[in-house]
């Protein structure tokens, strides 16, 4: 189900006189509220090591349960997308950040528990302070260092990962 499709009441009088006037756009017939589905923000970062490989971590969750990811999630209402990305890398695998790089965004429709969520990834490439405190997370069920170019696509769990390693490809490539 499409996340508009789950929306049926208005957030500010509760009335079901909600309808979706246009793509992401509800307006109340009862309050005249307006409400615009917004993307959420989330972080992904991307880990290189010294030799050029990139931590993939193999989630232990859906959605994608079982296929490689790289360290992210969602940014919380209450901090910036620097901070967020700094809590994913520690939270997931215990890396301290030291500095990222944009790389890039793309869109991200997020399946879970049978909504599609519209989220918004902000990709960066990290430099960590040491890859020794390596240690996974429940959310990870294991990891690997692979280079850019020998990483299978069909097995990174999202659209929005895939165009990341891509483009960190990409970029590996001209310098």
């Amino acid at each position: 189900m499409n996340f508009n499709q789950a929306i049926k009441y208005c957030p500010r009088c509760g009335s079901d006189a909600f309808p979706e006037k246009s793509h992401h756009f509800f307006r109340c017939d009862c309050c005249d509220f307006h409400f615009y589905i917004n993307y959420s923000p989330a972080v992904v970062g991307i880990v290189p090591d010294d030799a050029g490989k990139v931590l993939l971590i193999r989630r232990a969750r859906d959605p994608g349960k079982g296929k490689f990811s790289v360290p992210g999630g969602f940014v919380d209402a209450d901090e910036t997308v620097e901070a967020a990305l700094a809590r994913e890398l520690r939270e997931e695998v215990n890396l301290e950040l030291v500095s990222s790089e944009y790389l890039g965004s793309f869109p991200n429709p997020y399946a879970y528990k049978g909504v599609v969520f519209p989220v918004v990834d902000l990709i960066f490439v990290c430099a960590v302070r040491s890859l020794e405190t390596l240690i996974l997370s429940d959310e990870v069920d294991g990891h690997a260092f692979l280079q850019p170019d020998s990483i299978d696509l069909g097995e990174v769990a999202f659209p929005s990962i895939r165009f990341a390693l891509e483009q960190f490809q990409q970029k590996s490539n001209r310098l």
